[in-house]
């Protein structure tokens, strides 16, 4: 009979190279919410996967960046705490452009850890000419001894197996940590108020989304009926962001409840019933307090 494996891995890399999405690609199901815009992942997300006797646990990390707030410091610290705790690094990057400083920073981490890594490079079905995509791939080579280099695209699933195939040479004897249906740690309420961010991300243009966070401070299944009521609170930093995001005569508010109520109630197979409140709480970004209550712990 064959023994149980399991592993940890970190997907890192620049702000939207497409993290979440390959995550998202592995589990089979959306557990980190994705956008066009840098910095939508905040925190460590855990995906899971369990195929046959093999349990892997993803870590889908904030994209590494240059902190200016109070809130990028601990995006950033979540980076490297994660790193620090696996068997294997994805280092996620894009076919075109130059090495960034921030992706040299990382190979130097895996240096220091001795941590093995496989640089995924994403989004292969946005390039026509692969010979570009091939020199970025020998100017990272020449940087780092990767114990492999795969093509992939978390958009349509192309390489997807053979990335998973790569990782797999890292899972160790050992329990599964997760129940093997499980793809995700993160709580129902999490997810829900993730999903509402995204839609706030997705709809408002400039810095306002990212300075916005969301809770739910309820989500109470009905007795008689077979339907959830959801109460969540949209924090931003300015009473001109909160006009902004309300819209005129509430048309913002209202698309975004919307948008998030049909993902929800997919989410949870249920019909809910959603309601969103708008409250200001200036620079929290910089307020440790307000963080910490906000729900953004060291983990």
């Amino acid at each position: 009979m064959e023994k149980m494996r399991s592993a940890f891995v970190a997907i890192v890399g620049r702000p939207n190279v497409g993290k979440s999405s390959l995550l998202n690609r592995f589990v089979g199901e959306k557990v980190a919410i994705v956008s066009p815009k840098p910095q939508t992942t905040r925190t460590r997300i855990t995906g899971v996967l369990t195929e046959g006797e093999t349990q892997f646990v993803f870590i889908d990390t904030p994209g590494l960046h240059n902190p200016k707030t109070k809130l990028s410091e601990f995006m950033v610290k979540q980076i490297k705490d994660s790193v620090a705790d696996v068997d294997v690094a994805v280092l996620v990057t894009e076919p075109l452009g130059k090495i960034h400083q921030t992706e040299l920073d990382l190979l130097q981490r895996f240096r220091d850890l001795r941590l093995p890594a496989i640089l995924a490079i994403n989004k292969i079905d946005t390039v026509a000419k692969k010979d570009l995509m091939m020199e970025k791939i020998a100017a990272f080579s020449q940087l780092f001894d990767f114990e492999a280099v795969v093509p992939v695209s978390a958009m349509t699933g192309d390489g997807a197996e053979e990335l998973l195939e790569e990782i797999g040479e890292y899972a160790a004897e050992g329990p599964h940590y997760f129940p093997d249906d499980a793809m995700t740690d993160q709580p129902e309420r999490v997810i829900v108020a993730e999903i509402i961010r995204e839609k706030l991300l997705n709809n408002l243009s400039d810095e306002i989304p990212h300075g916005t966070a969301v809770t739910v401070e309820q989500m109470i299944e009905r007795e008689d009926k077979n339907i959830i009521d959801i109460h969540a609170v949209i924090y931003c930093e300015k009473d001109s962001h909160k006009g902004i995001i309300i819209g005129k005569q509430g048309a913002m508010l209202k698309k975004v409840a919307s948008q998030a109520r049909r993902e929800i109630e997919s989410f949870l197979d249920i019909k809910i019933n959603l309601q969103c409140w708008v409250k200001v709480k200036e620079d929290w970004r910089n307020r440790i307090g307000v963080i910490r209550d906000l729900g953004f712990q060291d983990n």
